[in-house]
């Protein structure tokens, strides 16, 4: 069984090996992780046989999860805790600017990959009740009803599937689900 993705012209190309990944607050200094060939399997795994959007947001809930798995194991970042819990100076605590930009590679390499069949890959949003209170996601848009989704992992910590919610909720502030 090919494992690869095809290109347009049907060819295969092989998952890379590296991608960049923040690792720490604002992502001043991104440093590159492995993705081993078991690590790529499992990840695809997750997205054979998928029927439906909803099921694909939840694959890509557990592969964002395993993402950060890999990266907290090769540079730290198993220590970050939900939110902003932990102190900036801690080795491996990320803010949402860093786990959004994360979120965002991670999609965009499944999209490059062809795994995401139901979904394609927005631009990462920013919301701003407050003057002080800025916060950003990564974005997802449903192929066939174009409604958006927030994909927001800084709520929890490292390795946990990131909350999907629609994004005009996030928007408002909603709590995720």
């Amino acid at each position: 069984m090919l494992s690869w993705a095809l290109t347009p012209a049907g060819h295969a190309t092989p998952p890379p090996d590296r991608i960049q990944v923040c690792t720490e607050y604002n992502c001043d200094h991104p440093v590159g992780i492995r993705i081993t060939p078991e690590a790529w399997r499992d990840i695809r795994r997750g997205f054979m046989g998928l029927d439906s959007a909803a099921g694909e947001r939840e694959a890509i809930r557990r592969a964002i999860a395993r993402f950060e798995i890999l990266a907290g194991e090769q540079t730290g970042t198993w220590r970050d805790r939900p939110g902003n819990d932990g102190d900036p100076a801690d080795p491996g605590q990320l803010d949402c600017v860093a786990e959004s930009l994360n979120s965002d590679r991670y999609l965009r390499l499944l999209e490059q990959q062809g795994l995401l069949r139901f979904h394609r890959v927005e631009e990462r949003r920013s919301r701003h009740p407050w003057l002080f209170d800025f916060h950003w996601t990564a974005v997802i848009g449903e192929r066939d009803s174009g409604r958006l989704f927030a994909v927001d992992s800084w709520y929890l910590a490292n390795g946990e599937p990131p909350y999907v919610q629609p994004l005009d909720a996030w928007l408002r502030g909603a709590a995720p689900e």
